[in-house]
């Protein structure tokens, strides 16, 4: 049963979120050439805001390191001028992205005359709600005003201050640019009686989007009155066939667990085929162990685990559908294929699955059985990513079947509308 939520909060939201209809009625009117004018006039307001945001930044990571914060959560919140730069960049790329609002899905001519056509246009105002990612509030407010949407954020507590930063920069270059501020709004009350308002502000807001840990999403998916898409935890495979390429295997496993463990597209669990276990676990293992990785290994693991390799556990049955979030991974060797693929339909959170195969047979099979949102062959699932599927700047990932599955870019933060002309028609 959802928690009752105090009403002085419940006021707060809604006033915020009546403002973003406002300024959403405004947005939706824009042409392509005034949001790109704006998207670029908002990166470099980031930009020049860079002290600030360091400075917000460092209050933020200093309170969790008092908190008792993970190292990888600290990495996900953590800002320097690279990343900033990034962020900012991030939205000049949103800028030179084509425009999905006014796009015709389809149309077509009835026998009577009729045109009917189907557009896309903004949703209205989008609700998101998330964690410890600050340039997720840059790249959300970026995706939102290009598609024509206000946006109402709700960042966690831990990047609050870094998170104020950019809004504040970002605000002040939309009056700048005589564009409503309330395009972009940061819910900075309220705590979590803050996130449930807006998740149940149906009427107010048109969608709410959670992006974070499996917990977050579950509470707002079970509790929301807004329609939601969800985004979902990232419990990927690396699946090595017997017809695999070792070398490539090895790379690409590295790649997946270490190039930036934090995140949802990392790998979280690593399956090799027993006919090649022996030849590819002892320079895997060692690989990963150089990499400060640690294991959580099936019991039969432990014999290709030479001196020097990754420090390792026997895992549990829970340790298969973690995601650790962290240098550490779950190995198991596996039968074969279908074995291969009941461990991923089991423990796997449908996000992104990868196979290193030179069979191409099984190859397709994976791609075809496999339930998710992305599959890789012979690729890492680091891939698995708005900029680098030619997207942009990305709000999320959904593992949902409905609207949006995958990188959610711009047609994603559009619905539809049907357009019937006629000259003088009745039925």
């Amino acid at each position: 049963m959802a928690e009752t939520v105090d009403p002085v909060v419940v006021t707060y939201v809604s006033d915020l979120a009546d403002r973003a209809q406002v300024a959403s009625r405004r947005l939706a009117l824009l042409t392509r050439a005034e949001k790109d004018a704006a998207l670029l006039a908002l990166a470099d307001a980031v930009e020049a805001a860079t002290p600030e945001v360091l400075a917000g930044n460092a209050e933020d990571l200093d309170r969790g390191r008092s908190q008792g914060m993970p190292e990888g959560l600290q990495d996900r919140l953590r800002l320097d001028e690279e990343r900033v730069a990034a962020v900012a960049q991030a939205l000049r790329e949103v800028a030179g992205l084509p425009d999905p609002v006014g796009e015709i899905v389809r149309g077509y001519a009835l026998p009577n005359g009729l045109q009917i056509r189907q557009v896309r246009v903004p949703m209205g105002v989008i609700g998101m709600i998330y964690e410890a990612r600050p340039n997720v509030t840059v790249d959300a407010a970026g995706l939102a005003l290009k598609s024509g949407n206000a946006i109402v954020l709700r960042g966690g507590s831990a990047a609050a201050s870094s998170n104020h930063a950019f809004v504040e920069a970002m605000r002040g270059s939309l009056a700048a640019q005589g564009l409503p501020v309330d395009s972009i709004v940061l819910l900075e009350k309220g705590g979590h009686d803050a996130a449930r308002a807006l998740m149940t502000a149906r009427g107010r807001v048109d969608l709410v989007i959670p992006r974070g840990g499996a917990s977050l999403i579950q509470t707002v998916v079970r509790e929301s009155t807004v329609p939601v898409i969800e985004t979902g935890v990232g419990v990927c495979h690396v699946y090595v066939d017997k017809a695999a390429d070792l070398d490539k295997a090895v790379a690409i496993a590295h790649n997946s667990k270490t190039h930036r463990p934090s995140v949802c597209n990392a790998a979280e669990s690593l399956l090799v085929h027993r006919d090649i276990a022996s030849d590819f676990l002892p320079a895997m293992l060692q690989d990963l162990g150089e990499a400060g990785v640690r294991l959580h290994v099936a019991p039969d693991i432990t014999v290709y685990a030479p001196p020097g390799t990754a420090a390792y556990d026997i895992a549990t049955d829970a340790d298969f559908g973690t995601e650790w979030l962290a240098l550490e991974m779950s190995v198991a060797i596996v039968d074969d294929l279908d074995d291969a693929l009941e461990r991923i339909r089991r423990y796997g959170s449908g996000h992104t699955e990868a196979i290193v195969t030179e069979d191409r047979a099984a190859a397709r099979r994976f791609a075809a059985e496999v339930d998710a949102a992305a599959v890789m062959i012979n690729a890492s699932t680091r891939f698995t990513d708005g900029g680098e599927f030619g997207f942009g700047a990305e709000i999320g990932i959904s593992t949902q079947k409905l609207h949006a599955r995958g990188p959610m870019a711009l047609p994603e933060l559009t619905t539809t509308k049907w357009i019937v002309e006629g000259d003088g028609h009745i039925r």
